[in-house]
Parts: C-alpha cells; sequence; structure tokens
C-alpha cells in the first residue's frame, strides 16, 4: 500500500511529515560503538533535510509547517525525529520531546528514527505510553541482512538485535518501518531482494527502501572516489525495485522507494537529483504493480 493513500485512510486528509532534529547523537558516533559512524552517514546523521536543533520542537513544528504552507490546505502532519539515534539518550528528555511534539494540535502522528541497539525497556514503555495519546511509528535502520555488508557499512550490531526490537515493539502495538539500502557494494539485486523478503516476514508493518547515495564527507565518498565499487544506474534501480515490489505485501505499506540526497552534498548517482523524473518512473512501476494485485 502507498504511503500516501495510508495516511488518507488512517487520518482522512492530507499528511504531511516534518522532519524535527532532537539534537541526538549516536552511538556509533560517540565511541560507544565506533567514533565514525555508518560509513554512509553525513555530518547531518541523515537528518540533512531536518529543522534547525537550537529552536524548541514547536518552533521546529511551525517552521516545517511554514515550509509547505503553499502545498498544504487543511492538512495535518507527522512529527518525525529524522537526525541521528533519536532514542539515544535520557528517558527525560525524550519524553519531553516527544510529549511536546505529540501534543501539538496539528500532528496526528509520531514518528521516531533510531537503532534496533537504542531501545531499552523505558524506552519501550515510553513509546508504548505515547501511543496511546496518538499513533507512534519506529523507524529502525537495518539497512542489510547480510553480514560482510553490515560490517563494511559499520551498522555495529547483530541481525538478531534488529529481530528483538521488531518483537518488543510490535507486543508494544507499536508500528515499525524498517529503513534497507538498495544499491550497497558487493551487493547482488539477489541479495536485496533476500533483504526485503526478511523484512517482510520479520513482523515490521512498513518500509522504505533507499537508493545508496555517495554523500561527499563520508567514508564512503572516500572509496567510490578511489573506484572501489560503482553505483546502481537508473535503469538497474528500477529493475531491482521492481522485484523487490514484487514480494512485498499488499497490506505493507511503502513509505518510501527512492529517496533524493542533499544536491550541495550529493556526489553520486547524480541521475537521482532528478526528483521529479525518478519519481514518475516509480509512480509507473507502483502502477504496475497495482494492476497485476
Amino acid at each position: 500500500m502507498r504511503l500516501n493513500e495510508y495516511l488518507r485512510n488512517t487520518f482522512g486528509c492530507k499528511v504531511y511529515k516534518i522532519s524535527l532534529n532532537g539534537g541526538f547523537t549516536c552511538p556509533n558516533r560517540d565511541g560507544t560503538i565506533d567514533t565514525r559512524g555508518c560509513i554512509f552517514c553525513s555530518a547531518g546523521g541523515s537528518g540533512d533535510f531536518a529543522e534547525s536543533p537550537t529552536q524548541s520542537v514547536t518552533e521546529q513544528i511551525e517552521a516545517g509547517k511554514a515550509r509547505v504552507a503553499a502545498k498544504m490546505k487543511d492538512g495535518k502532519y507527522i512529527a518525525y525525529f529524522q537526525a541521528f539515534t533519536n532514542t539515544y539518550g535520557p528517558v527525560e528528555k525524550l519524553r519531553a520531546l516527544y510529549t511536546e511534539a505529540i501534543r501539538h494540535p496539528d500532528i496526528v502522528a509520531l514518528s521516531i528514527a533510531t537503532r534496533p541497539d537504542c531501545l531499552p525497556e523505558e524506552v519501550l514503555e515510553l513509546l508504548e505510553e505515547l501511543n496511546r495519546i496518538k499513533p507512534v511509528w519506529v523507524e529502525l535502520g537495518l539497512q542489510t541482512i547480510h553480514p560482510a555488508t553490515a560490517d563494511y557499512i559499520r551498522r555495529g550490531y547483530e541481525l538478531e538485535v534488529y529481530d528483538r526490537a521488531v518483537r518488543n515493539l510490535r507486543a508494544r502495538h507499536l508500528e515499525v518501518i524498517t529503513h534497507v539500502i538498495l544499491g550497497l557494494p558487493g551487493e547482488t539485486a539477489a541479495d536485496m531482494v533476500e533483504t526485503v523478503r526478511y523484512v517482510v516476514a520479520s513482523g515490521a508493518t512498513g518500509i522504505k527502501l533507499q537508493l545508496l547515495h555517495v554523500l561527499r564527507g563520508t567514508d564512503l565518498a572516500k572509496d567510490y572516489e578511489a573506484g572501489k565499487f560503482e553505483v546502481l544506474t537508473e535503469d538497474a534501480y528500477m529493475e531491482i525495485l521492481r522485484q523487490c515490489l514484487a514480494v512485498i505485501p499488499p497490506q505493507m505499506v511503502i513509505h518510501r522507494l527512492t529517496g533524493d540526497g542533499p544536491k550541495r552534498i550529493l556526489i553520486a548517482p547524480l541521475w537521482s537529483g532528478d526528483k521529479k523524473h525518478v519519481l514518475n518512473r516509480v509512480n509507473r512501476l507502483l502502477e504496475e504493480r497495482k494492476e497485476e494485485e
């Protein structure tokens, strides 16, 4: 199911995500696991489109609303804590930030991007409590199920950690959205489809498929510039998407099928910068899938 369709069915109106920055860091950056971060992660911690952490949550929400005011008429918003690891901190800090967001009258749901290894019991209890107020979605950065690739990207946790996180979240009736990167170095199309199959079977309720972007300032960029791997062509990516869509059941919500890197730091693939063209091709794939169902 497409995200827009799911949002309209659930909330009865147009819904837009506002990317927030709670001022978090990550165990893969602060020395707990590593200091370098995941190999593909930008200095913004995958939150390059988020609002400024110098503002309060309410101020960030209002800034996000103003940013999309021209295309939003009588709509509502999802508060999306996007930058870095958004459950990595004292539960008192999490409670304050999440509560401020979820109590905003224009916010219909809370979406929290995090790592599967950053969900201790007290955080799970907080998320379950907030989920009784408004829907809470937890977005888990899995990226791949293949150990060699996970080591290369410096993910920093084993696959069993992801499995346990999904079980714990679903036991509390929280929506789980799993992030998968397509085009990671060394992976074949079959490897990527295998990861998607695993996510479908894991109990996740939604999935995000993200094209690998090579961003300036990352260790991945060094490997790319050294000629250690090639990025996917547009046609190759669309074919992999087609294969992935074939194994995603209709009831699973597809939250993303491409993603776009910030143009100011995007090194490759440059074809992904033509967002309108890429989305048109993705939409054609979705229409073909719908006709086949």
